[in-house]
C-alpha cells in the first residue's frame, strides 16, 4: 500500500491550500482516512478524520476552518481554509485497514508553511 499525498506549499497568513492523498496497490479492507500533522519540537497531532461512512471527526484548532473529504474510497483531501501560522507543520495522510499484516499506513508528509 502506497499513500500519495500533494498539495503543500507556503501561503500567507488567512489563505487556503487543499492536500490531497490518493492510496493505492492492496486497498480492498480499507477503512478510515485522514490528515495529522507535526510542528517542529511538537508531536504529532490529528488534525481530520473521516470514516468510509463519511463520518468526520475535527481538532478544536481547525473547527470551521478545515474540510475533509473523500473521493472513491481511496482518495482524500483536506481544503484548509484562513491559515494561521500555527498551522504551519508537516501534515500526514494515514490511511486505516481492517485486514492485513499493517493495520496503518502514512504517506511520506508534505509541508505547509503559513507566513504573518
Amino acid at each position: 500500500v502506497q499513500l500519495v499525498e500533494s498539495g503543500g506549499g507556503l501561503v500567507q497568513t488567512g489563505g487556503s491550500l487543499r492536500l490531497s492523498c490518493a492510496a493505492s496497490g492492496s486497498i480492498f479492507s480499507i477503512n478510515g482516512m485522514g490528515w495529522y500533522r507535526q510542528a517542529p519540537g511538537k508531536q504529532r497531532e490529528l488534525v481530520a478524520a473521516i470514516t468510509l461512512g463519511g463520518n468526520t471527526n475535527y481538532a478544536d484548532s481547525v473547527k470551521g476552518r478545515f474540510t475533509i473529504s473523500r473521493s472513491a474510497k481511496n482518495t482524500v483531501y483536506l481544503q484548509m481554509n484562513s491559515l494561521k501560522p500555527e498551522d504551519t507543520a508537516v501534515y500526514y495522510c494515514n490511511a486505516d485497514f481492517t485486514s492485513g499484516p499493517v493495520s496503518r499506513y502514512w504517506g511520506q508528509g508534505t509541508q505547509v508553511t503559513v507566513s504573518s
